[in-house]
């Protein structure tokens, strides 16, 4: 097709780059349009042959056409990469694009003045200047137009010549009928190799892949068959009996899109078959693609205007993807074009749909409408009749509902449970329970298809009327027919609650013994009744009113446990999904297409520049999975062990998916009460770890929305968690928020001391803390005593008498710390290096003076006193201070309580802890025995110290 030019050029496709590209003929608007990579060298012959070919292509259709150049082999696309994408969709991408372009170029043409109003030189002079919205003219043009032969200067002649549209050559003819011969008698491969020559020869004419197609079939190959036959139907798009055998084999392969474009197809080739309408919107319904649906319905209930089960499923449909005014529409027009005659059903699906968008008013009207139309003189239907009564009741017409609720009667209420079942609905809906009440036990004696749902509204009515002993028995009954209804088993529990059965509430919540044992929670299928989050957490709240600690960690325990497990696993991988090999294999596709079969060859990738580079990425990550893949299997043959290829992961991506229990759980703040609760009544029942692993998981899953007295809450249960089990560094981070809260508070750094009591002294978190907080803070306190106490633990007396010092300038009427500098002082002068120890036994004396001064006379300080002489030396000193201590009687005091520990906690220890008078007893009896004094020795003994 050398040197030819057009009037009007179609889009060049980028789908198609190939050496030899593909011809795409358009008839749009009444204008013929061809396309053509090469360019003439002869104007003049050109402008000939341009207008033999429109002549010979014009066919008047405007739509879009599939053509194949006429100097390419189609065949040579097997050769090149493919782009991954099935043929429908190869197709159903050109289209789109044509008509995008197409749209545009006559977007373009109607911004261009008329001839008549313009001159043509001027026209053609001006066209650069004419913009259209957001582009010039030219630029459009350019870009509709860009490796396409330029336009001719000469007007096309319209019509067809006589006698210039192409035939068969009659060497085609003897071709084609030698490639039937062979097909005929099996010789399938010279009937390949001779078509192959036809579609040289003549790329567009179908027969040659039809016959392909025909072939590949009878050898099995039913891939390359429907390929041949895809081609074949574009190519003679009106021959409607091609487009339904790819429908059927689309079909048998499962493919509902593909299914889906040839149907469309074979409904344009063939307008009238009503039964491919038919197909096409049951597979629409089939892809979720409701809209869709509901136009093809409505399209044959255009076709077949009697058929009323078509008008109903289309407005149906519209329905339920959102367009319910077009629904009405319909159901009104059809109406509108019976005024004597019209379906029942029409009627009363046009009065639901009005109930349900609450316009009773309009429902009523119609309804009363059709009994003057089409019931004059006859007796209405019922379920007609009784949803104008529904009608009237919510207008607030209660007598006029009665009247026409009057006709069902006891007798015939069990030939019509539906419509007895829907008027009490509508009554118990509206709050007249009485009245619904007595509408359902007419039922209530028959043997209805759902006893259970019948029992269940008449036990609410009952609970709405405030007869609970009878809303008990119903609600047993609702039970035991509906096992899996988890709302009737709560609202029996909190009925029998009220009325003080609780052991029969918890009875009703608890399951069934013999299930306990069987349940399988990893189970897909659907989760038993008692396995619900709603009654446990139910069972929960009434184990706690009880007092029932235990079953109430019993049954909340593995339920929160389980959430907050799910939500920290699921937290992860929300943050990098794991891809399967599914899904790299199909974004490589874009670019490498593995099926080599197919025909569609040489289509460059229509893809998106992100999509080819995450085509690259799956490509790198798929290699390096083969080579992880070798390499295991490479080491288990040198270990001598059988290798099994693990392909687990290229179905599912990562893990699945499941709902926690409690979705939100740390979001809502009865839930957040629930926790730390939980966690109260684990610490108290000795459950550390448990407990323990509560905190962790609620701290680091809302670290950043608990409220500032919640999260101090948890910490302040996980530092209490840290000094009870056996390896504290689980709860130093606890402990060490606290303090960071509450620097100066001396409860909380009982509780950090507490923690950090049990750890190895050089812990380095622990020091870098200590360090940070006496920078920060220089004023205050608790960290310089222990510090000082760190260094009174390895024997350095000289260094915590300076940090106890230290701590006296700051607070020197504190009884601890001038306890705590006095011993320092008197352990430093019994070292060996101190010159002047007599001078710091009387400060270290001094310090132990003004703390018995400050606690008033306190035993314990006298006898720190008394133990001071004793150390030193000066028994006799000492002697006095034990014998004051010996004639002091001390109350028990109750220990102080660290942060967040239960206050009314009875504490496990005897009387008399507090009381010092048996160490005091005990150390003189020492100095009297060492003096030599045995009887008065003995004498203290008998009288402190013996049980």
């Amino acid at each position: 097709m050398e040197g030819e030019t057009v009037t009007e050029t179609a889009p060049q496709f980028d789908a198609f780059e190939h050496p030899k590209e593909l011809e795409l003929q358009v008839a749009d608007e009444g204008d013929n349009t061809n396309v053509n990579t090469k360019e003439a060298d002869n104007e003049e012959e050109e402008e000939d042959e341009e207008e033999e070919e429109d002549e010979e292509e014009e066919d008047g259709s405007g739509e879009y056409k599939f053509r194949f150049g006429a100097e390419m082999d189609p065949l040579a696309f097997t050769e090149d990469d493919a782009s991954g994408l099935q043929p429908y969709q190869q197709f159903e991408r050109l289209e789109h694009q044509y008509e995008a372009l197409a749209a545009k170029k006559r977007k373009a043409r109607a911004l261009l003045p008329s001839p008549s109003e313009v001159p043509s030189k001027k026209l053609r002079l001006e066209d650069s200047q004419v913009d259209g919205p957001g582009a010039s003219f030219d630029e459009i043009l350019e870009a509709m137009n860009f490796g396409m032969r330029k336009r001719s200067r000469k007007l096309k002649k319209r019509g067809r010549r006589k006698g210039t549209k192409n035939k068969v050559s009659s060497e085609l003819k003897r071709k084609l009928g030698d490639a039937t011969l062979h097909y005929a008698h099996g010789r399938y491969e010279e009937a390949i190799r001779v078509l192959s020559e036809v579609i040289r020869l003549s790329p567009n004419l179908p027969d040659p892949y039809h016959t392909l197609g025909l072939i590949y079939n009878a050898i099995g190959d039913k891939k390359r068959a429907m390929d041949f036959y895809m081609l074949a139907a574009h190519l003679a798009p009106k021959d409607a009996s091609l487009w339904k055998l790819l429908v059927d084999w689309s079909i048998e392969q499962g493919d509902r899109g593909q299914a889906r474009y040839c149907l469309s197809k074979a409904i344009t080739a063939d307008p009238d078959d009503i039964s491919l309408r038919y197909h096409r919107a049951s597979i629409y319904i089939e892809l979720g693609d409701y809209q869709k649906a509901a136009e093809s319905y409505e399209q044959i209930a255009r076709r077949c205007p009697n058929d009323v089960e078509v008008l109903r499923t289309a407005a149906q449909l519209y329905r339920k993807c959102g367009e319910a005014e077009r629904s009405v529409s319909i159901l009104e027009d059809y109406l509108k074009n019976h005024p004597n005659e019209a379906d029942l059903s029409v009627i009363h699906l046009l009065a639901v749909m009005h109930m349900e968008d609450n316009a009773h008013l309009k429902a009523l009207d119609l309804i009363e409408c059709a009994k003057q139309r089409y019931f004059t003189g006859k007796w209405m239907p019922l379920n007609l009749s009784i949803k104008a009564g529904i009608c009237h009741l919510h207008l607030g017409h209660m007598e006029e509902a009665e009247i026409i609720f009057s006709a069902l009667q006891q007798e015939n209420a069990s030939q019509h449970p539906d419509i007895v079942t829907e008027v009490a609905d509508s009554l118990m809906t509206l709050e007249h329970y009485e009245s619904a009440l007595k509408y359902y036990m007419m039922l209530e004696g028959d043997d209805v298809k759902n006893k259970g749902y019948l029992h269940l509204k008449i036990a609410e009515c009952y609970v709405f009327l405030r007869e609970r002993v009878q809303a008990i028995d119903y609600f047993h009954k609702a039970v035991n027919e509906l096992e899996d209804s988890v709302d009737a088993r709560l609202t029996l529990s909190s009925i029998l609650l009220e009325e003080g059965k609780d052991d029969e509430a918890v009875f009703v919540l608890s399951p069934p013994k013999a299930s306990e044992s069987s349940v399988d929670s990893s189970s897909d299928e659907p989760k038993s009744w008692w396995l619900n989050s709603k009654i446990k957490l139910k069972l929960c709240q009434i184990y706690r009113a009880k007092g029932s600690l235990e079953a109430c960690v019993d049954v909340i325990f593995p339920l929160i446990r389980e959430t907050l497990f799910l939500e920290s696993v699921q937290q992860k991988v929300k943050v990098r999904k794991r891809l399967s090999k599914s899904v790299l294999f199909q974004r490589i596709k874009v670019v490498d297409d593995h099926q080599t079969d197919t025909v569609f060859h040489g289509f460059r990738p229509l893809a998106l520049a992100s999509d080819l580079s995450k085509a690259a990425r799956a490509r790198k990550l798929l290699q390096k999975k083969e080579m992880l893949k070798e390499a295991k299997k490479a080491a288990a043959l040198a270990a001598g062990a059988d290798w099994k290829s693990d392909d687990s992961d290229s179905e599912s991506p990562g893990h699945a998916y499941r709902e926690p229990p409690l979705p939100d759980l740390l979001k809502d703040e009865e839930h957040l009460c629930l926790i730390i609760d939980l966690c109260k009544v684990l610490i108290s029942l000795q459950r550390y770890w448990d407990a323990l692993e509560i905190i962790n998981l609620c701290l680091k899953l809302a670290s950043g929305t608990l409220s500032v007295e919640k999260k101090g809450e948890l910490q302040a249960l996980g530092a209490q968690v840290g000094y009870n089990i056996a390896d504290p560094t689980r709860g130093f981070d606890c402990a060490r928020y606290i303090v960071s809260q509450h620097p100066y508070s001396f409860a909380a750094w009982n509780c950090y001391y507490k923690v950090i009591s049990r750890l190895d002294i050089r812990y380095s978190k622990h020091n870098k803390f200590l360090h940070n907080m006496r920078t920060k803070h220089k004023d205050c306190v608790p960290p310089i005593i222990i510090a000082g106490h760190q260094f009174t633990t390895i024997s350095q007396h000289q260094a915590a008498a300076r940090e106890y010092l230290e701590a006296y300038k700051l607070m020197t009427d504190n009884q601890l710390i001038n306890l705590c500098a006095g011993t320092a002082l008197i352990n430093v002068a019994l070292g060996f290096r101190l010159h002047n120890k007599h001078q710091c036994i009387l400060q270290g004396m001094a310090f132990l003076y003004n703390n018995l001064k400050l606690s008033g006379n306190r035993q314990e300080a006298m006898y720190n006193i008394g133990r001071a002489y004793h150390h030193v030396g000066l028994v006799s000193l000492a002697a006095i201070y034990y014998q004051r201590v010996l004639d002091t009687h001390e109350n028990d005091y109750p220990i102080p309580k660290l942060p967040n520990e239960n206050p009314d906690l009875a504490e496990n220890r005897k009387p008399g802890y507090c009381d010092l008078r048996r160490e005091a007893a005990y150390n003189l009896h020492l100095i009297y025995k060492k003096s030599g004094a045995f009887d008065l020795a003995r004498q203290i003994l008998k009288d402190y110290c013996t049980l």
